[in-house]
């Protein structure tokens, strides 16, 4: 009879396809014991008590840690508690997609950005063109204009801002200029940061960018030199009848934040142009 009733740990292990090991601390955390323990310390389930087992399958599904299901599985909570844990749960997991949301956004985005540099980096791909760029909603942050690369890149002032909001930033940064010609020149005083968020943003805290024609042309190397790729697009307008505008931006897509080597760092420079009458 007791072949019939009864299971040993190998075979409740083979039959419930849980390891022998797990089986053994469940009985020792108090979810499940076995139904007898014969010579040896040999033990034995039951059938009916090895049909607890989908059901902490089912539970660690859901996310629940051992602990936490002792009672479920027991029997020993009421409806009340068990809505009261599960409802706690879903806050949990909530709080966790999130994170996870944020974490595959951001590598996701910097994944792209390392694709597209060695893309441009490979093909040496630095011609003047013009293009269509799609109405993107930026988090801005107004600050004076800092010569110093490298801080304006990786920045703390608008890294601070950004916790501030409770938010996390993802995709390249772009640092915009009203006047092109005053950075070329030296005597810009405010730049513009604008940057992609992972959660939506207050509409007065999003600046639109795009949705126009613009100059674009990527930059490779080091941004104490970018005034040469500026002075080169300036040429390819007046060349291609189009006008110049003031405003403009660099596009920074392999930068401080990945590499101190700015041999391999990449930016767009894009500027507004209208075509001449």
């Amino acid at each position: 009879m007791r072949e019939r009733d009864l299971y040993s740990v190998g075979e409740a292990s083979k039959l419930c396809k849980v390891s022998k090991k797990a089986l053994r601390f469940y009985d020792e955390i108090g979810i499940i014991s076995p139904d007898e323990t014969g010579k040896n310390d040999y033990r034995y389930y039951s059938k009916d008590t090895l049909m607890a087992i989908p059901v902490i399958k089912y539970y660690k599904q859901m996310g629940f840690k051992l602990g936490e299901m002792r009672d479920f599985i027991n029997g020993g909570s009421t409806y009340a508690q068990i809505q009261h844990s599960f409802k706690s749960k879903i806050v949990e997991l909530d709080r966790e997609r999130l994170k996870l949301e944020e974490q595959y956004t951001s590598v996701s985005d910097w994944l792209d950005l390392v694709i597209e540099a060695s893309v441009i980096i490979a093909s040496q791909a630095t011609g003047v063109s013009v293009k269509y760029f799609d109405m993107t909603e930026y988090l801005f942050f107004e600050q004076p204009y800092n010569a110093n690369h490298k801080d304006a890149i990786i920045n703390i002032e608008f890294t601070n801002y950004v916790d501030s909001l409770s938010n996390a930033i993802t995709g390249p940064v772009i640092r915009q200029f009203d006047s092109f010609r005053e950075k070329i020149r030296g005597v810009c005083s405010t730049q513009r940061i604008l940057q992609k968020t992972v959660f939506p943003c207050a509409p007065a805290q999003t600046k639109r960018f795009g949705g126009n024609i613009m100059l674009s042309c990527y930059h490779i190397g080091t941004h104490e030199r970018i005034n040469e790729t500026y002075g080169k697009m300036l040429r390819w307008s007046e060349n291609h009848g189009y006008i110049c505008g003031e405003s403009a931006a660099e596009r920074y897509v392999i930068d401080y934040w990945t590499t101190d080597d700015v041999s391999r760092h990449v930016t767009e420079i894009i500027i507004d142009i209208s075509k001449a009458p």
